[in-house]
């Protein structure tokens, strides 16, 4: 196996808008494009390799050819053939929901589904746009409770400004929502279940309003006003710097002037590298692939080692 582009999977939203095409080159000239797949192995929606010797092939049938091949020994052993991340550029033109997701415990009770702990790395960002992260006080299940029977419960959630670079850990149970003007990579768990709480009184163009999911969030909601979510770190250091690590995921932010090897070779898992500033050209064992900002490539495990040749970079490394 060798390195692997794959052909993003564009979902319109009522919230979405024109940036995922115009800042990302996404192939589209919707008005309200709000996500762009880059690599799914969610039902339905698998992504399919878009050139190279693979071309035409989706994950799901890598992933039961190739096996260990693809994603490491240890994780084919804890995931099969399911691939265990969800990898995504998001443009919110308008507010997300407020919302939360379910950690593996409920999610399999509830759902016979993973999890979604997830992060986002802000790519753009306009003036004064923010993010919802947790709660701006102490909050209980009662007092959660009162606010959403009060329709008030904007006057208890955190807001973060937010600036390129800026990264969030958005763990399982955490209240939060992308904000108006906010463009962002996201990283996630494989698992779409989300449970809506607000959703700004908004309609569609029919008048219908999105379902809420009140009762099934009570349950998972961490209520605490743990600050630990924002990651601090150096934005303008070069080389790997350390941005999230968890049993999920473990993700890097890696900054390359110039030519440069990447050794995979204490890795036994896949690395995922999101493009979320200027061009590289990336090196695998025979192929070599041309990366932007707004793509992503898949390096599967037998890879040991890249080369990336560019006069300015930023990449999100990801592996398990």
């Amino acid at each position: 196996m060798d390195i692997l582009k794959f052909t993003p999977i564009l979902k319109e939203k009522i919230w979405g808008g024109e940036k995922l095409g115009n800042l990302l080159h996404k192939d589209s000239k919707s008005s309200s494009l709000g996500e762009s797949w880059e690599i799914s192995d969610v039902e339905g929606n698998y992504s399919i390799v878009a050139e190279g010797p693979f071309k035409g092939k989706n994950l799901r049938e890598l992933q039961e050819q190739y096996k260990e091949q693809l994603v490491g020994e240890k994780n084919f052993k804890r995931f099969k053939t399911k691939f265990p991340l969800l990898i995504k550029f998001i443009d919110a033109k308008e507010a997300l929901s407020v919302q939360l997701h379910p950690d593996d415990s409920i999610a399999l009770k509830k759902h016979n589904s993973l999890g979604k702990t997830e992060m986002w790395y802000v790519m753009q960002a306009d003036e004064q746009s923010n993010v919802i992260v947790g709660f701006n006080q102490d909050v209980d299940q009662a007092l959660y409770k009162k606010h959403v029977d009060n329709k008030s419960i904007k006057e208890i959630l955190n807001y973060e400004i937010v600036t390129p670079g800026d990264t969030f850990f958005v763990y399982a149970g955490l209240i939060h929502a992308i904000g108006k003007g906010v463009l962002l990579a996201e990283i996630q768990q494989t698992s779409d279940i989300t449970y809506r709480i607000y959703d700004w009184d908004r309609a569609d163009a029919n008048g219908n309003y999105r379902e809420l999911h009140q009762e099934e969030a009570l349950e998972a909601i961490d209520y605490s006003t743990n600050k630990e979510y924002k990651v601090s770190y150096d934005k303008n250091q070069k080389g790997i710097t350390d941005l999230v690590s968890c049993p999920h995921f473990i993700t890097n932010v890696v900054a390359i002037e110039e030519k440069q090897k990447l050794s995979h070779e204490q890795l036994d898992s896949f690395v995922v590298y999101m493009c979320v500033e200027g061009e590289a050209m990336i090196k695998g064992l025979d192929i070599s692939l041309t990366v932007r900002s707004g793509e992503t490539l898949l390096v599967p495990a037998t890879v040991k080692e890249i080369e990336v040749l560019t006069k300015g970079v930023k990449l999100l490394q990801t592996y398990i």
